[in-house]
């Protein structure tokens, strides 16, 4: 292994170096200072007679004196089925006070693409126990579907709710089958905010099945791009090799796309829109399309990627890719938020685009997709007549205009609002909907199929006792 002591420019978490030899895309470099100390780095870029190294820990304490070392292998990631119940820095290092990792393997950062032939279509229910999600837009094992949020909304509150929760009730009922999972990738939070996620996992026991990877906001920005890289080598390993099913949870993706382009404008790179590097689509698509099942594996890997919109521009560069790679978005609202709703989830601008394949009859309940359907229209229906009894007043509107605006009001009070400490079964979702929908009219169910309205429509009681009189 050659030494070299060739650095020729520092610049932000960029080294430059010499070298009289070929060097490796990726390669992983160890530079150690004159105090001794020894960082690790990864070759960025490598031209004929220089290489471009971004370091992990940061580039302070180097200087020309400092000696480059080339390993000759890309970054791997550790794994083993211990790692669950442990917490990682954002480089994969131990920071739980537990004992050192002992793997069963190393497996390569970058993954390897699931060969679309290969692929398994997503189509099992997972439960998250959020109604907003499970009953307008359910979550399907294999599936990647961002949270959409929003800065200063609760979105951390509804990731730390959905890793307590979720499991496969179809799995929990046979007693067979695979187990679940979480795995948790922090980037660019707040010592407050990683202390907030610790305390949740350890009061509520979740921990016991999750592996958490934290890069806090004072970490190198250089770290951030490679904690959703080894998030996603963990939950490939026990997904596809111990048969696991593995939700991952990557918080916050903005901060991820920040130190790209903090990193492209250090390499003087034509920037793209707002200043983001062009490849940003192909490199957050690297780790999206990381989701998947694989025919004749029983694990799976589901992602929820959570970003916050800068200005709450949904058409922001990074919320913008990320809806193209994606199946959907779940969208969270400021105007629900001020109402004191909990989790504050609008379900009209929200999609979950592979939700038909994973309802009905044998995975949820046969009304499930009805029940949503007609939920959803009348709330669509209720936001325009909001807009309406600002001009021309409540009085002017039918009876059963008003009964559609109630709708609305309940929807929004009874069905999305739930706590961020209450776990409802799909059943109990569902049951939710028919008291709503109860409320309307039976001519107003004009997408539910008539056998299930005779089967779940509940009666006004007092209607029921006149008509029997």
């Amino acid at each position: 292994m050659k030494e070299y002591q060739t650095i020729t420019e520092i610049s932000g978490p960029l080294v430059f170096a010499e070298v009289d030899e070929p060097v490796g895309y990726d390669e992983i470099v160890e530079i150690e200072t004159e105090d001794g100390r020894t960082l690790r780095g990864q070759v960025l870029e490598s031209s004929e007679g220089i290489v471009s190294i971004q370091v992990f820990e940061g580039t302070g304490g180097i200087d020309r004196n400092a000696s480059v070392r080339f390993l000759g292998e890309t970054m791997k990631m550790p794994v083993t089925e211990d790692l669950l119940g442990r917490v990682l820095d954002g480089s994969g290092n131990p920071i739980d006070g537990g004992p050192e990792i002992v793997p069963d393997k190393r497996q390569d950062i970058v993954g390897k693409a699931i060969n679309p032939y290969s692929r398994e279509y997503p189509e099992e229910f997972i439960q998250t126990g959020v109604s907003a999600i499970d009953g307008m837009n359910t979550l399907v094992r294999g599936q990647k579907l961002p949270i959409f949020s929003g800065s200063g909304l609760p979105h951390n509150e509804l990731a730390l709710q959905i890793a307590r929760q979720a499991t496969v009730p179809e799995e929990d009922e046979s007693g067979e089958g695979s187990e679940f999972a979480v795995i948790f990738g922090a980037m660019g939070i707040t010592a407050e905010e990683a202390n907030e996620f610790m305390d949740d996992f350890e009061r509520t026991g979740a921990l016991e099945r999750s592996v958490v990877f934290m890069n806090l906001a004072d970490d190198p920005a250089v770290e951030r791009q490679v904690t959703p890289r080894l998030a996603l080598t963990t939950a490939e390993y026990l997904a596809f090799e111990k048969d696991y099913h593995v939700l991952v949870i990557l918080t916050d993706m903005t901060n991820y796309c920040e130190a790209l382009r903090e990193i492209g404008a250090a390499r003087e790179e034509v920037p793209g829109r707002r200043g983001y590097p062009g490849y940003m689509y192909t490199d957050l698509a690297q780790l999206y399309e990381r989701a998947g099942r694989i025919e004749g594996k029983d694990g799976s890997v589901t992602q929820i990627p959570i970003l916050t919109m800068p200005g709450d521009d949904d058409t922001h560069p990074i919320p913008d890719l990320t809806g193209y790679i994606t199946e959907g978005q779940i969208m969270m609202d400021r105007d629900l938020n001020s109402q004191g709703i909990e989790p504050p989830v609008n379900v009209l601008p929200s999609l979950s685009r592979l939700m038909d394949d994973g309802i009905g009859e044998g995975l949820t309940r046969e009304d499930h997709g009805d029940v949503s359907d007609q939920m959803y229209a009348a709330y669509a229906e209720g936001e325009d007549l909001r807009d309406l009894v600002n001009i021309v007043g409540r009085e002017a509107l039918s009876e059963r205009d008003n009964k559609f605006l109630d709708f609305a009001d309940r929807f929004e009070e009874e069905f999305v609002q739930q706590g961020y400490d209450t776990n409802r079964s799909i059943d109990d979702t569902l049951e939710v909907g028919w008291d709503l929908l109860s409320d309307l009219p039976k001519e107003a169910l004009n997408r539910i199929d008539e056998d299930l309205i005779d089967e779940h429509y509940r009666e006004d009681e007092t209607a029921e006792a006149v008509q029997a009189d």
